[in-house]
């Protein structure tokens, strides 16, 4: 049962206001049916309409977007292949507006309403909040996008426009945002837009595109944008807004997001998932039935754990060869709560459970939004999902904070100390940082303070749907080209997972006529070891990985569209 306290959006049943389908918005046209002199006329009618505005939010892409990142799933996606072509359609491709078009719809409108300005600014805010965000996916996926802010038709000359330049377009973002940010309700929602998720938006906007200006263009507005980003994360300081703990390192992180109802101290916006509004998602099948997608934690995501006493893993001797038993002893809490390592029993039970192989190809099985047993069937999910969350606004502040060289110990200990502090982790000591040869290796010689916030996000926001466009604005994208390992596997043959003296997987080429009892067998089929008879596992070693430089920074556009607009024009590379 969900808190009483959960506001519930409307749905829009009897007006064909607003579809969540991917659709050119010069094939539909929903506000056809609604006439502004007859509906926009009440607070109850600019009520309805916003409501529609609530299936924008990301949804299940929460913990499936990380897949071609830090998780791999089984069919290894064309994007991290190399394998993505020039699409034709607008659909295909991910240059769809109707959603645009709808916002601009209200915004065009909704000033007829017989209510009080301040009113209909709050309604305007929201409005405003979603045309930003939708921009902000726009501009992450293809660079330059054209800037409409009006709703178009099929005679509307400005379809013919080129792209309008990124800089012009993050200033319009950012300038709906601070009007969200004036004209929202400061009262605090778990499922409604407020101020606050508007300066949350606004400090992952600027630190994106920030970060991206510096490490793209060595742009000098990069610092412009991030001290906006601290600003607007030091705003939610004084929110009330506080990181979920009980004070069981051991349980909190993962009680956060199994929790069926969104903790409302720490999240500041979340997709409410319920069986009374027939909303569920599948989360327990994405992460424990083999007939779906099979995601597994990288090796590299895995070395990124610290030690409990807040070493590095790569301190310790012979730490590239260590068994699982052996590498998943004494790490951060949190590794416990976001895999499987011995000892997890799925919540209400007490059987002890190792890695299932059917379900993980890489031996790093998933457990972060894994409910209890009674959600195993195919979408009965009802846990809510986080759209944005105090952990990360403090995390955005310190990476704002590092960039800018301004980073100091009190800095650090109001921001990623306390994210480390919920996970009963030793405090990040800026003055005190042996660079750690993992980060090194993964990002460059940047300076150790900036290496180990970028670590904290890679851990803290796992599966939260951040870590590709994290590596796209660090122009960390060839990460993506490397093999993507899995467990160490010392030889092939019998292995134990768990340490109890029974072995619990083998690794096999072929299955042994005889099998023993609880054994797991593991069949290469086309899969291999690093090193041949022994190493990591490589779940698709035949797949020729690419990233170029020049070109898959950015998505290209439809071909069809380029052809109905000759003024747009392809992204560099995709010719």
């Amino acid at each position: 049962m969900k808190k009483v306290s959960y506001y519930i959006p409307l749905l829009l049943s009897g007006l064909a206001l607003m579809s969540s389908c991917q659709k050119d918005f010069l094939d539909k046209a929903p506000q056809t049916e609604v006439e502004p002199g007859k509906f926009f006329n009440t607070e109850k009618d600019l009520e309805i309409y916003t409501n529609g505005f609530y299936a924008y939010l990301p949804g299940t892409s929460v913990y499936s977007d990380d897949w071609n990142s830090d998780n791999v799933e089984s069919s290894n996606s064309d994007l991290v292949a190399g394998r993505l072509t020039l699409p034709t359609s607008a659909g295909d491709a991910g240059w769809t507006w109707d959603r645009l078009r709808n916002i601009n719809f209200f915004l065009e409108n909704y000033s007829r309403a017989n209510t009080p300005a301040e009113t209909k600014a709050r309604y305007a805010g929201i409005a405003r909040f979603f045309r930003a965000n939708f921009y902000f996916d726009k501009v992450k996926r293809f660079g330059d996008v054209p800037w409409y802010s009006t709703s178009l038709n099929e005679s509307s000359p400005e379809l013919y426009n080129p792209r309008t330049p990124r800089k012009q377009v993050m200033d319009s973002i950012i300038a709906d945002i601070n009007y969200a940010i004036d004209h929202l309700s400061a009262t605090r929602s778990i499922s409604r837009v407020t101020k606050w998720t508007a300066l949350a938006l606004k400090a992952r906007v600027c630190l994106y595109e920030g970060t991206y200006r510096k490490y793209h263009f060595n742009d000098p507005s990069s610092k412009t944008l991030l001290e906006e980003a601290a600003d607007a994360a030091s705003a939610l300081f004084t929110s009330g807004y506080k990181l979920y703990s009980t004070g069981r390192p051991d349980k909190d992180y993962l009680n956060l997001f199994a929790a069926d109802a969104a903790n409302t101290d720490e999240l500041i916006l979340a997709e409410v998932y319920d069986n009374a509004l027939q909303k569920r998602h599948a989360a327990n099948g994405v992460f424990t039935v083999s007939t779906l997608a099979l995601p597994g934690y990288t090796k590299s995501f895995v070395d990124g754990f610290l030690m409990s006493d807040g070493t590095p893993f790569s301190a310790q001797p012979g730490y590239a060869t260590k068994t699982f038993f052996e590498e998943t002893q004494n790490r951060d809490p949190r590794m416990a709560q976001i895999i499987r390592i011995p000892g997890y029993m799925r919540t209400g039970t007490t059987r002890k459970l190792v890695t299932d192989f059917t379900v993980s190809l890489t031996g790093y099985q998933g457990v972060k939004f894994v409910t209890g047993t009674d959600q195993d069937a195919y979408n009965t999910n009802t846990n809510d999902l986080p759209v944005f969350r105090y952990a990360e606004v403090l995390l955005n502040y310190a990476e704002a904070k590092a960039e800018l060289g301004e980073l100091t110990q009190a800095e650090a200990d109001r921001s990623v100390n306390l994210v480390r502090a919920r996970a009963g982790m030793p405090p990040l000591k800026v003055d005190n940082i042996v660079p750690d040869p993992q980060l090194v290796d993964l990002y460059g010689n940047l300076p150790p303070v900036i290496l180990e916030v970028r670590r904290e996000r890679r851990i803290e926001l796992a599966a939260e749907g951040f870590r590709y466009q994290d590596l796209m604005r660090w122009k960390k994208g060839a990460l993506l080209a490397r093999t993507f390992y899995g467990m160490y596997c010392p030889a092939k043959g019998e292995m134990d997972l768990d340490g109890d003296g029974s072995p619990d997987v083998a690794i096999v080429d072929k299955k042994p006529d005889v099998t023993k009892p609880n054994v797991q067998y593991y069949i290469m089929n086309d899969k291999q070891l690093s090193e041949g008879t022994k190493g990591n596992l490589v779940v698709f070693p035949s797949v020729k990985k690419t990233f170029i430089e020049e070109k898959n920074y950015l998505f290209p556009l439809p071909t069809n569209e380029i052809l109905l607009n000759p003024a747009l024009t392809q992204n560099p590379g995709w010719k």
